[in-house]
């Protein structure tokens, strides 16, 4: 896994998106100019992992395009997927992924995926190639691929955030620090570099001053997580469960900050 692969194949990039059922009531209340808008917001969140679930479910990479337009096109928005979601069953991508399945079996049955798409593309799926999809996902079963996607998805959009927080908070050595020896390693799989090490790169008093700092990112890291997570879900359970989620793909950043 690499820091590209979060953004290479789509993703928000530059926008948080900070709350996910608060989004869905204003898409089913709200009819202004704004709506589309929100709307936009909540189909670059799902449909890269809509995507690499299609493609481990052995379709090839422009069979998954057109399946996942189709997907988004005709029950997302034709059937009003956001707005109709039950908050009180909890994981909105659960519910997103049955959903998915029963289009899909849809589609078998009257084997028209391609007449789906609509003219106006709802998603920039022209751009995705095979050498886009990050290579953990052929390692992974469709479900696997489509929760870790998500799951790289969230972490660079709370990264993000921790990222410009730090900057505009007069922080960003602090941040250089948390990305050497936590963020890079993780995502490149090689070891850390030592805090001494780090010290004389960043000109930091010493290693204890420099944990110090790694910790206080770590803790902000996770405390944006925490309250990112329980914007998606319905209790603390649900937390728990998201958290463990990411833990099975990436250990070491669900770590809290201790």
């Amino acid at each position: 896994m690499k820091r590209g692969d979060y953004t290479d194949i789509g993703g928000t990039g530059a926008s948080f998106l900070t709350t996910q059922w608060s989004f869905m009531e204003k898409v089913g209340s709200s009819q202004d100019i704004d709506n589309k808008a929100l709307v936009g917001l909540l189909l670059e969140r799902y449909w890269k992992p809509v995507y690499c679930y299609l493609r481990r479910q052995g379709y090839d990479n422009e069979d998954a395009k057109d399946l996942t337009q189709g997907f988004f096109h005709e029950i997302v928005l034709g059937h009003h997927l956001f707005e109709t979601a039950d908050k009180s069953k909890g994981r909105f991508r659960s519910y997103l992924l049955v959903s998915l399945d029963r289009y899909l079996i849809k589609v078998r049955q009257k084997q028209q995926a391609r007449k789906r798409i609509p003219q106006e593309k709802l998603v920039p799926l022209n751009v995705i190639n095979d050498t886009d999809i990050p290579s953990v996902v052929s390692e992974l079963n469709p479900a696997e691929s489509f929760n870790y996607t998500w799951v790289s998805t969230l972490l660079e959009e709370v990264l993000e955030q921790i990222e410009n927080q730090c900057h505009r908070d007069g922080l960003s050595t602090y941040w250089y620090l948390f990305r050497d020896r936590i963020l890079e390693p993780i995502l490149t799989t090689q070891s850390p570099p030592s805090l001494d090490e780090l010290c004389r790169k960043y000109q930091v008093e010493n290693a204890a001053k420099a944990s110090n700092m790694v910790i206080t990112v770590k803790r902000r890291f996770g405390a944006a997580l925490q309250k990112h997570l329980r914007d998606l879900v319905t209790s603390d359970e649900q937390v728990r469960e998201e958290l463990e989620e990411i833990k099975k793909f990436f250990p070491s950043i669900a770590q809290d900050g201790q």
